[in-house]
């Protein structure tokens, strides 16, 4: 267990970034899920509640908006729709709530999907940029945050409240991945959605 709560938002630039996601805007199940720990959240000092419209769970980066080219942005996003066009739906349980040094999170499970969408997301990069494009990454841990920390705090009477509040989870489907232009405002990740390639598809929304 960590001893100190820190603060997310230390450091971090907030120039627009773009970024593949998986996004649960017309998620009924994860917004209400969201809405069962709403009381926790706002009732811990230091940490800031993620609105239902902002839930997100990262995929992977590709790089900042001013640094990325138009037309190389257009053969990454073609690159991964090849790399993941015959990907299907698989199911996910969301929660129940944990404490993270940075945030209150809900765990996604099972890894290994995401895991395989990541590497074929990175594979995507690379068929570009090549291979030392982006640093290699650690396994991915797969999560949606109900509120980010902005203080340091010792972890011990969080982790206890945490701990303490009734349990609550849900089940849901993923099934399409989202390119977002993402930024953020003061303590707020917010985002403009440029497509969407759906799983099993070669079919997009939006343009890159």
């Amino acid at each position: 267990m960590f001893e100190e709560v820190r603060d997310h938002w230390c450091c971090r630039p907030d120039r627009p970034f773009y970024s593949w996601h998986i996004t649960f805007t017309d998620c009924p199940e994860i917004a209400a899920l969201q809405l069962s720990y709403a009381e926790l959240i706002d009732e811990l000092p230091g940490f800031t509640a993620v609105p239902p419209q902002w839930l997100h769970l990262t995929v992977h980066g590709v790089g900042f908006t001013d640094r990325v080219p138009d037309s190389e942005l257009a053969d990454i996003v073609e690159a991964t729709r090849h790399r993941i066009a015959e990907l299907s739906a698989f199911p996910v349980t969301v929660g129940p709530a944990v404490l993270d040094p940075e945030s209150i999170l809900l765990p996604v499970r099972p890894i290994q999907p995401f895991q395989h969408l990541r590497d074929l997301v990175r594979a995507a990069i690379f068929d570009v940029w090549g291979e030392d494009s982006v640093p290699r990454l650690p396994e991915i841990d797969p999560h949606v945050v109900l509120g980010y920390s902005h203080l340091r705090a010792p972890a011990a009477p969080i982790a206890a409240r945490v701990q303490a509040y009734p349990e609550q989870s849900t089940t849901s489907s993923v099934s399409a991945l989202t390119l977002l232009s993402l930024t953020r405002t003061g303590r707020l990740y917010h985002w403009i959605p440029k497509l969407t390639i759906p799983f099993g598809s070669r079919a997009q929304v939006g343009e890159p």
